[in-house]
């Protein structure tokens, strides 16, 4: 047979097929794949391309692709070289529409090589939750920060959820000419977690010019949420002041500290206080301050940071942290080289939200 019959042969095949390299460039898709993830569109060299997900980089790199269930199960199949059969939740395009949708998808390396992968989907099938939580996904991502500079400040961000939806929520913005930055991190994981995280964008004062009071004033919303003890929000909350160089902030239990590196090395910025909870409903936080000079990096990290594990069960560590902050020149250099270290140190599987925010002071 001609390749033209195998062609039309696997094209009538009601599961999707495609085969890619050990450099993710997808080199075949056949006709039910494209109806299902690409509108039908034939692949272009990328896995990007082959899903229609929209993002032009390199595969792994873009904003979005923590959320790709694709690139996780094709990436474990190259490392491991050998047979991977799971089912993933990703997104699909039909008609125009994107829906959320369960796939089982089995990969094969196609020989000893390791250097192509023949891979199949089947038992595809949607539900409202499913379209609920796409939906959830793509609110919670409008959610972030947009830019790389507020209030002449740049800076720089990383978020990486471990599930479709994080409990982590990094958010920068300007009042007064001042720049604000805040980390959030709520208990639990997946969709209740986002959920929480929602609360936090929509509860925290954006005019409240001073954090203890913001934060105060976030406890007493929360607590009229009425959750168990079981819930509760960590957060840190910094304002720069160019003009007098001093940078204000307050914490809510957030379990790893502020780092601000200078000429002098790194400070570590502890406060503690409870986090945001019904554990002690009149709690009062307090703000302080601390001078920076030009040139300094300041950097927030949620727990996902520090506690991320590997194969050994070691923890990442504020110290290797600060490591990488010493070696790095810039907020975007930061968040890079942070980025790099943690996927190399943990092989790329997190258990918990990846987030951390870096201002060029």
């Amino acid at each position: 047979m001609t390749f033209v019959t195998y062609k039309k042969i696997l094209n009538r095949i009601p599961g999707g097929v495609f085969v890619f390299d050990n450099k993710l460039r997808v080199k075949y898709t056949n006709a039910t794949f494209r109806r299902s993830f690409s509108d039908g569109a034939k692949p272009r060299g990328t896995l990007a391309q082959a899903i229609a997900c929209g993002e032009t980089g390199k595969c792994g790199e873009g904003a979005s692709c923590g959320y790709c269930a694709f690139y996780r199960a094709m990436r474990a199949a190259i490392e491991e070289n050998k047979e991977k059969t799971e089912t993933i939740h990703t997104t699909a395009r039909r008609s125009g529409h994107t829906d959320k949708i369960s796939v089982r998808i089995r990969i094969l390396p196609v020989d000893e090589t390791g250097k192509l992968f023949l891979g199949f989907t089947d038992g595809t099938y949607q539900s409202e939750i499913e379209r609920e939580m796409l939906s959830a996904q793509q609110m919670q991502r409008r959610l972030l920060p947009a830019g790389k500079s507020m209030g002449g400040v740049p800076y720089s961000y990383m978020y990486i959820p471990c599930l479709g939806v994080g409990g982590d929520l990094p958010d920068v913005y300007e009042l007064d000419g001042q720049t604000y930055g805040v980390l959030a991190d709520v208990s639990g994981k997946g969709l209740s977690a986002g959920m929480l995280s929602a609360f936090v964008k929509a509860g925290f004062d954006r005019k409240q010019s001073n954090l203890a009071i913001a934060l105060s004033n976030l406890n007493a919303k929360f607590i009229e949420l009425n959750q168990d003890e079981r819930s509760y929000i960590t957060v840190a909350a910094v304002r720069i002041d160019e003009r007098e160089k001093k940078l204000r902030y307050a914490v809510a239990g957030h379990n790893a500290p502020i780092l601000l590196k200078n000429s002098f090395g790194i400070n570590e910025i502890e406060s503690p206080a409870p986090p945001i909870s019904n554990w002690i409903t009149d709690y009062q936080y307090k703000e302080n301050e601390l001078p920076f000079e030009k040139g300094d990096l300041l950097v927030l990290l949620t727990d996902g940071v520090t506690e991320c594990v590997n194969a050994k069960g070691e923890q990442f560590g504020i110290q290797r942290a600060e490591n990488v902050l010493l070696q790095s020149h810039g907020a975007e250099d930061f968040i890079g080289k942070l980025k790099s270290a943690l996927t190399v140190f943990s092989g790329g599987k997190f258990s918990d939200d990846i987030t951390a925010i870096a201002f060029d002071l």
